[in-house]
């Protein structure tokens, strides 16, 4: 199977990585040996959980967020207003009583403390509660966004490791033919157009695989960052050899309703619909005039002396009845149900492309097919030694060849299409439905 020959050759998989120990390439510097990191899809993931800073940073911004709840709630800080005589009849600070018994000098003392009427300090706090469910959801975007770029590296990784196990046995066996044939030629035995196809055949796989090497090379340096993993490491995906094809039990409809509940981008558009109603009724409140109260005390510049009074504040809301933020605030809500309305058009929309994607990536995986991919690589294995024993042609070799090494690589590329048809549409339900 392909994945037991994936594991046997995992050595060669290594040095084609590196492109350091074929003799068929380019002779130039080289890096050392890396070392071997055996990952299953879950360790993957909880090493990406564990140890990414970029989900680090997501998270402060929660606790952030949390804290702001905590501030709406607080009342505001009364204010003390004093007034006190500093000189006055050639005395400096001059207080007391005088000899009569009367009082002299000026001392004012007043507090006052802000009310909020209209419920303005609930309906803030309300507002930084919502502000947080943004935040909470924002990060589990993030998290969607890079766990699967995770997906996709990984089993990227797999199929280009596939490929390389591909590309390194036909090497050997192209090399070991043109070994033959250059006796073969020798002895004049055959024409020298055979001795050349083989050759171009070898150039060519040798492009086929240093061009799998650099992709390899790069979903390599994405995956290791996202790991947060350096150095000279090599991140080897274990997998399993075949991939379940069994389509989810849930129909597109009850995929769609999952979605709703927990796809980050709608989840988003919700609260922020929420976001902006409950801004409206803030904004309402605020034009109700708050009120200022406060005790006060005055020693001696009032009709009586030690004079004690309650002051009142109230602005009349004669001009400016925050019209214009109440508007404004409500246009705002109307966008966004607009919006929201765009996000579940959407969500239906993705829900049902991920869910045929799967369904046309299941249906190439029949067992049928797998048996025409065993019938035809069986088949594969006779082809060089006919082709030696002049049983075929140049001409048919060179396609039973090309052949197989079209079809051994639209087998990986479906077994990769499959999964990430699977971490589709999880992506889009927001849980995983398709196992």
């Amino acid at each position: 199977m392909l994945y037991k020959q994936l594991a046997k050759n995992m050595c060669s998989i290594c040095c084609l990585y590196f492109l350091q120990t074929n003799t068929l390439y380019a002779q130039g510097p080289t890096l050392p040996a890396a070392d071997t990191i055996r990952l299953e899809i879950k360790q993957a993931e909880k090493m990406f959980l564990d140890s990414n800073l970029q989900l680090l940073a997501a998270h402060y911004n929660i606790r952030s967020s949390e804290a702001l709840v905590i501030q709406a709630k607080k009342w505001d800080n009364p204010m003390l207003i004093t007034d006190q005589n500093v000189y006055a009849n050639k005395h400096f600070f001059q207080h007391g009583n005088d000899v009569n018994g009367n009082p002299q000098g000026q001392v004012f003392v007043q507090v006052q403390q802000l009310i909020k009427t209209a419920g303005k300090r609930g309906k803030q706090t309300d507002l930084a509660r919502t502000n947080v469910n943004i935040a909470e959801w924002q990060f589990k975007s993030v998290m969607r966004n890079l766990r699967a770029t995770l997906i996709k590296d990984f089993y990227t990784i797999a199929q280009l490791q596939g490929n390389a196990v591909l590309y390194n046995e036909n090497m050997q066996r192209l090399t070991k033919l043109l070994q033959a044939q250059s006796g073969a030629l020798q002895a004049g035995n055959i024409a020298r157009k055979e001795y050349l196809r083989v050759q171009a055949l070898i150039l060519s796989l040798q492009q086929d695989m240093t061009e799998n090497a650099k992709a390899l090379n790069d979903a390599q340096s994405e995956l290791k960052t996202l790991l947060q993993i350096t150095g000279n490491k090599f991140i080897l995906p274990v997998v399993p050899e075949t991939e379940n094809a069994d389509m989810p039990a849930l129909s597109v409809l009850q995929i769609t309703d999952s979605a709703k509940q927990y796809n980050t981008d709608y989840q988003q558009q919700v609260y922020q619909l929420q976001y902006n109603r409950q801004n409206v009724r803030l904004q309402k409140a605020l034009s109700v005039p708050d009120l200022t109260v406060g005790p006060e005390f005055d020693q001696n510049s009032n009709y009586t002396p030690n004079y004690y009074g309650l002051t009142l504040s109230l602005p009349i809301p004669l001009w400016d009845r925050n019209q214009g933020n109440i508007r404004s605030a409500k246009f705002q809500v109307k966008q966004d149900e607009t919006m929201l309305q765009m996000a579940d058009q959407k969500l239906q929309n993705d829900v049902l492309n991920a869910y045929q994607k799967l369904l046309y990536a299941t249906q190439l995986s029949s067992g049928n097919n797998a048996q025409f991919y065993t019938d035809y690589y069986q088949l594969q294995k006779n082809i060089t030694d006919s082709y030696n024993k002049r049983q075929i042609s140049m001409i048919e070799f060179l396609d039973y060849y090309k052949d197989y090494i079209d079809v051994k690589e639209k087998q990986l590329q479906q077994v990769l299409n499959l999964r990430l048809a699977k971490a589709d549409l999880n992506d889009i339900a927001g849980v995983d439905i398709a196992k």
